[in-house]
Formats: structure tokens, C-alpha cells, sequence
């Protein structure tokens, strides 16, 4: 967590869907609202020994133990940070929802290939499918350009030091993408296989990419990462014949991690690599379709019910 690993983004700056950017400088390193009581709270022992000094706090020393303390603070702030991150994950969530949108937030190490891979995605969707994509990276708008070139609207959010994404981030850059109704939104997050897992953005799906180039034992050496992915997704498939890989021990390391994620393999340079992860978002984009279809017709009974029960 960035609470302990020391990462901050005091210089977020939220780049438009036309590219214009402007700095968010209210602390994005959760520090928008609810981190402003962190550098001043770890006075722990100092404010109360003196309570106890006339004649027993000698009887109380072997209870201050300042590392305990930190470490039990520092869990304290980290809870409050996530809560507060699910309050504003559950707004967008809402958002998105309302407007018939499906999410995706999408992590993985840097070089795992998930600019590529949105990139031939938009290609493949074409005008059938609308979409939108935020793009996290510490710097540059190079990714968000890259996106747009294929014609679809994309935000940039630069988190400076900061390396993941939040939600309340995520919220200020709704504010600035013209979201497809019915379409889906690609949130492609800071490369990190860490600080990331800890963090819902409001999105439907996680989904976790893993370049075959990687190894077999990326997923037990950084487990959070896959525990929380809905599917995961083995990249750069095209480049096996060429590598002393085991991809049956990749998917066995990331089962025993979670026995339930979905994998599939994709290749960005072919024709048809992309093919099952195509169908997958499809599969979802119906599902949400029929859920606001039903939600409609339900809606719709209420109203002539209503209308029929007028004197």
C-alpha cells in the first residue's frame, strides 16, 4: 500500500478526450480528503506519557513499544484510506452502471502489453462497439495519443510519484471522457504489480495481463495481483515458439492463486489472437444491455400500473 511504500501523487494533472491537460493538485496520493491528518498523527507515546510520570510511569515503559504503535497506525490509515477509495469506487460504479457502461480496469507489469492490446482492440470493435479509455501512467500522454489515433476518446491522468490509480482519480476523469452509452470503458492503470490490486476503481471486471515473456512464477511472486482479477490474460502468445516457457505452469501457478479467474491467451500481432477475448467482452456488453433492458420493462410496468389506477 502507498501508505507504506512510500509512493505520493501531490502532481496529478487529468489530460481531456482532445488532450488539453490541468493539474489536479489536491493530493491524489489520498490526500483529496482524507489525508491531510497523516503527517501529524504518529506521535505515539508523546502526548499521553506524561499522564503517568509523577511516580509510576516507570511501571507502563515496557507497553510503548513506538514500532507497534507505528505499524498499528499505519493499518488504521490504510483502512481509512480504502474505505474511503470504495465510497467514491462505489459512485462511479453507479455512474457507469446508469449509463449502461461496462468497465474494465487493467493491470499489469510495464511491457506486459496493454496499450497494444487496447489498441488492436478499438481496431477490432471499430465503430460496433462504442468505447472510452483512461489511461494511468506517471508521466507523458504518449499511451492516451495512441489511443486516440484509432478515434477513440481517451483521458490521461499523470499521477507523478504516485503508482496506481484511485478511484476518486478515476471519478475526475469521468468527468472529462464522453462516455458511450450501452459501450464499455477500458481503465488501463498504472504498471505495477503491486500497490494496484489494493485499489477498486468502480470497474466491473479486473482483468490481469501477463506477458508469457515473464515466467512461470510471476503470479506466486506477486499473488495480489491475480487473486483479484476476474480474468487473466496471457499476452504475447506469438512469441512462445521462440521461448523456454511453460505456459501449463503459468496457468497452474495462477489457478493455485485463484482457482476461479478465467485465462485466456491473446496475441495483439495476428489475425484472430484476439478473437476469444473479443467474444468475452462481447458476452458482457449483453448481459449489461439485457440487465437495462429488464430494468426498462420493469420500470415501464410501473408506469402504465400507475397511469392505470388514475381516477
Amino acid at each position: 500500500m502507498c501508505v507504506t511504500c512510500g509512493c505520493g501523487s501531490d502532481n496529478v494533472t487529468i489530460s481531456g478526450a482532445q488532450g488539453e491537460a490541468r493539474g489536479h493538485g489536491h493530493g491524489h496520493d489520498h490526500g483529496h480528503d482524507h489525508g491531510h491528518d497523516h503527517g501529524h498523527a504518529h506521535h505515539h507515546g508523546h502526548d499521553h506519557h506524561h499522564d503517568h510520570a509523577h511516580d509510576h510511569h516507570h511501571d507502563h515503559h515496557h507497553e510503548h513499544h513506538p514500532a507497534a504503535a507505528a505499524e498499528s497506525r499505519l493499518v488504521e490509515i490504510e483502512r481509512g484510506i480504502l474505505a474511503k477509495n470504495d465510497a467514491f469506487a462505489a459512485e462511479n460504479r453507479a455512474r457507469l452502471k446508469a449509463g449502461g457502461i461496462v468497465s474494465f480496469n487493467l493491470l499489469a507489469a510495464p511491457g506486459a502489453g496493454k496499450t497494444t492490446l487496447l489498441v488492436e482492440t478499438l481496431r477490432a470493435l471499430g465503430a460496433r462497439v462504442p468505447a472510452a479509455v483512461i489511461e494511468g501512467d506517471q508521466q507523458t500522454a504518449n499511451d492516451a495519443e495512441r489511443i486516440r489515433a484509432t478515434g477513440t476518446p481517451a483521458v490521461q491522468i499523470n499521477t507523478g510519484k504516485g503508482c496506481h490509480l484511485d478511484a476518486h482519480m478515476v471519478g475526475h476523469a469521468l468527468e472529462e471522457l464522453p462516455l458511450p452509452p450501452g459501450g464499455l470503458l477500458f481503465i488501463e492503470n498504472v504498471g505495477n504489480l503491486v500497490c494496484p490490486a489494493a485499489f477498486d476503481l468502480g470497474e466491473d471486471k479486473r482483468v490481469t495481463l501477463l506477458s508469457v515473456t515473464e515466467g512461470e512464477d510471476k503470479p506466486l511472486k506477486y499473488p495480489d495481483i491475480f487473486q483479484t482479477a476476474d480474468l487473466v490474460l496471457l499476452t504475447k502468445t506469438d512469441l512462445l515458439p521462440h521461448l523456454n516457457v511453460d505456459v501449463d505452469a503459468i496457468e497452474r501457478n495462477i489457478q493455485r492463486v485463484n482457482p476461479v479467474a478465467s485465462i485466456l491467451h491473446v496475441n495483439a500481432k495476428s489475425s484472430g489472437g484476439l478473437a476469444a477475448w473479443l467474444n468475452w467482452l462481447g458476452e458482457l456488453r449483453r448481459q449489461r444491455l439485457a440487465e437495462l433492458a429488464a430494468e426498462a420493462e420493469v420500470r415501464a410496468r410501473a408506469l402504465r400500473a400507475a397511469a392505470e389506477a388514475l381516477p
